[in-house]
Parts: structure tokens; sequence; C-alpha cells
């Protein structure tokens, strides 16, 4: 493996693989018709990967269109740190943050009248400043998600026709989301994509214009709804190598997981029948046991669910986690691994030797799924970027603390 991790590292770190990341990228690219686009999905730091790393490794794609977040802080640090293509938020956006998304030409989701006021207000106030900037703009059509977005009818209409003619306003997309997409029935989603094609036909014939950029699908919809191929696909967990959902197929579009997260064995100890392992004695030895501790916890985002549930691999073997996880250690059974020593690397999530244990894997043995695992790894946990077998640079965010 990459021996040239710091050592002040073996306590945990996460191994974010960049040729894993431009193999599933190529893999969905494959899928998709020739003229459809990708944004990649990077919010919450791109699920836990890394935003800025993740989004300097994709940005060359020429058929990538830009980039999605879910807050202006996480487009504004991709600018700072000098991401130049396309970023689009996904949420609302708060006023306070409306001049600087435009003068940094940030794309904004919009689907409330008062956001559009507000926006040709705050595009006034730049030209005051001698910064002739429009608002670009991407409507949020609501088909079925409930969450947020104009009605796919004449009263979100009535939207569209308002943000064509608000001063300082550039729409320049429009898209909705599938709610069900990861589901093996695709009945919900093929209603959704309906309904919005629907719209975007009322759209033209009521109003003449054709509006430029036009996205629905997600990951599930990547995979397995080639119909829904429009201006711009939206790739979130694929492009981590995670599936949507244990319904999605597997054999359409290869991928490899990018992250990987080891620690190693602090110490071990043998224990009698009867002994108790960790708070609460939820464990207790039926026979003489050898078992090591592994100083990473919930703390570290390795969840307390995976007690008495979990496994890890050392030396190639899957070894029990025993015991409740602690905020910062948990304990596995190695009285099958004698070669096990203090100081050996453990596998938390990866592979080693034939054995592998995955994020999903780990996510439904503690109650979770893989998005909300990957999401959960705090920044006690150094990312180690590699690329051809090679350590790129690490990000080890506890200078913070």
């Amino acid at each position: 493996m990459y021996m040239n991790v710091k050592e002040e590292y073996q306590r945990v770190y996460a191994r974010i693989d960049l040729d894993a990341l431009r193999s599933n990228m190529e893999h969905m690219k494959e899928n998709l018709s020739p003229k459809t686009r990708i944004l990649g999905v990077i919010k919450t730091d791109a699920y836990g990967h890394g935003a800025i790393p993740v989004a300097r490794e994709l940005e060359p794609l020429e058929y990538l269109y830009g980039f999605a977040t879910a807050t202006a802080e996480e487009a504004f640090i991709l600018r700072q740190k000098g991401i130049r293509k396309p970023i689009l938020i996904l949420g609302y956006t708060f006023p306070y943050s409306y001049e600087r998304l435009i003068s940094e030409e940030i794309r904004i989701c919009v689907f409330r009248e008062d956001t559009l006021v507000q926006l040709s207000k705050a595009v006034s106030d730049l030209s005051g400043k001698g910064i002739l900037k429009k608002a670009k703009v991407h409507i949020k059509v609501d088909t079925g998600m409930n969450r947020i977005g104009v009605s796919a009818d004449i009263k979100g209409l009535a939207f569209v026709e308002k943000a064509f003619q608000t001063d300082g306003i550039e729409v320049e997309g429009i898209f909705t989301h599938f709610a069900r997409a990861d589901e093996t029935d695709k009945k919900a989603a093929e209603r959704q994509l309906k309904e919005f094609q629907d719209f975007l036909a009322l759209i033209k014939e009521r109003t003449g214009r054709e509006i430029p950029i036009k996205h629905c699908s997600n990951s599930a919809g990547i995979v397995e709804m080639p119909e829904a191929n429009m201006d711009v696909v939206r790739a979130g967990i694929t492009l981590y190598g995670l599936w949507p959902s244990e319904q999605v197929r597997k054999d359409i579009v290869p991928l490899t997981p990018v992250l990987s997260l080891y620690s190693h064995i602090v110490y071990i100890k043998e224990i009698e029948k009867g002994a108790s392992v960790s708070y609460g004695g939820t464990f207790t030895a039926e026979h003489k046991m050898r078992i090591a501790t592994i100083p990473v916890g919930y703390g570290d985002g390795y969840p307390r669910g995976l007690s008495n549930k979990g496994q890890v691999l050392v030396h190639g073997k899957k070894a029990p986690v025993i015991g409740r996880v602690c905020m910062d250690q948990f304990m596995i059974d190695v009285s099958k691994i004698p070669k096990a020593v203090q100081g050996d690397k453990v596998t938390l999530i990866g592979q080693d030797g034939e054995e592998r244990i995955t994020m999903e894997e780990l996510g439904e043995l503690s109650g979770r799924f893989n998005y909300e695992f990957a999401c959960g790894l705090g920044k006690r946990v150094p990312r180690v970027y590699t690329k051809g077998g090679q350590i790129l640079w690490t990000n080890d965010e506890t200078a913070d603390f």
C-alpha cells in the first residue's frame, strides 16, 4: 500500500483515490448521450471526500459543465481556491450573499418571487459600484419531491415569465429532482420526467423562449434512465463510487469506491471467559479471547451503531467489532488472526487481500446509509490523495482545532 503516509497519520487516515474518481466520471459519461454534460455535485465537502481536490481533479474534463454545492459558503470556497467553471447552488440562498454570488458568477437556484426582486436590486446596487453583471439563475421545478421548487403548471409558468422579465436576471437553467429514481420500479420517476418535459413544452409554447440548460437526472437517473439525459446531469453519490441504493443495477455503469479508511492496532491483550468489553458490558467473552484496540471512534465519524456489529480487516481477514464503539477507540476480536500484532495496519473501509469492507455494508449495519457515512467522517481524519499509485498531497484540518 502507500507507505509514505506521514507517521502522524497512523491513528487514522482516509485515502482518496483520484484515479477512481476519474474512472467513475468516464464510465458515467459513456452511459450518457454525446451532448449531455455532467455537473459534479460536491456539496458537504464532496460527501466527505474533499471538495477542493475533487474539483481540481475534475475541472479540466471537457464534458464537465461545472459543480453543484448546497450553500453559498461552499461555492465561495471553491472560487477562493481557483475553481472557475460554473457553480450552481442547489438550495435556497439568503439575500446577504447575493452581491457576492453575482460578482463571482455563481449560479443561483430560484423558486421564490422575493428572490427575483432581491437579486434584481443586488444587480442594480453592483452596477452603482461599477460591477456590470447579471444574476445567472436556474429555476427549480417541483415535480414530486415536495421540498423546494415552483409547480409545473400555470402558476409555475407565471414565475418563469416573471424571471424572464425581471431586470438583471439571466435565466440560464431550469431543473427538477427525482425523488424515487433509485427504486427498481421507475414509474414515479417517469411521471416526474414527463411532468417536467410537459412544463418545458408549456414554457416554450407560451413564451416562445427555450431555457438553455435543462437538467433532471441525479446519480440513479444517470445509471438507469437514459431517457432523462438532457443538457446536463447531476452526478452525486456515483461520482464517489457509491451506489444510490441497493435497487440500482450495478452492471450498467462500473463504479470504484474513491474513499478507503485505515488505522493501526495500538494494543493487544488476552481476556478470560466472562470478561466484559467496553462501556455497558454489552459484550462478554464466552471463552478466552485475544482482543485489539483501534484508536478510532464515533468522534471521527465511525458510527457507534457498529458496536458488536461491524468488522475490520487485519492481514486480509475479517475481525469483528466487539463491545460498544467509544468516542475515540473501539475493540476487535483477533483471536483467529494469530499474526496480528501491535502496530499492524487495519482497514476500516476498503480492500485487504481478497476481502473488502464497503461503506454500503457498514452503513446498513449501523442504521445509516452510505451518503451519511461518508459525510460524517470528521476533520480529525486526515485525507490522503493518491494518483497513479503516488501520494499527491494531504489535507489535515486538525490545525483548525
